[in-house]
């Protein structure tokens, strides 16, 4: 089954558009968008494959925290998680997974 894990990790300074965009680039195989320009956080919501809400919870932390590593941002806790299936009624009527989904990288 499909999901869409939101993180957040909070700091102690602001995020700029660069370190941003360079996170969105490190989770964008995972079908990922990322967030937090001007904010002291910085969060991505990424697409995983498993067979349960806490698989996909650690699953996608572990990307994470790798895409944050490999953006070069400081290494902050998650402090914020939600964890959505491709069942889940109100993604469905947004169309997220309407997407092309390549699988699990």
């Amino acid at each position: 089954m499909l999901w869409k894990v939101t993180l957040i990790a909070d700091g102690d300074r602001e995020m700029t558009r660069e370190e941003i965009v360079e996170l969105a680039d490190a989770v964008a195989s995972w079908n990922g968008v990322a967030s937090g320009i001007g904010s002291p956080s910085y969060g991505a919501s990424v697409v995983v494959t498993a067979d349960t809400a806490d698989e996909a919870l650690e699953t996608a932390t572990s990307r994470f925290t790798e895409a944050a590593a490999r953006a070069g941002l400081p290494a902050w806790p998650v402090t914020d998680s939600e964890v959505a299936s491709e069942l889940d009624d109100e993604e469905a009527a947004e169309g997220y997974w309407d997407v092309t989904y390549g699988g699990d990288e």
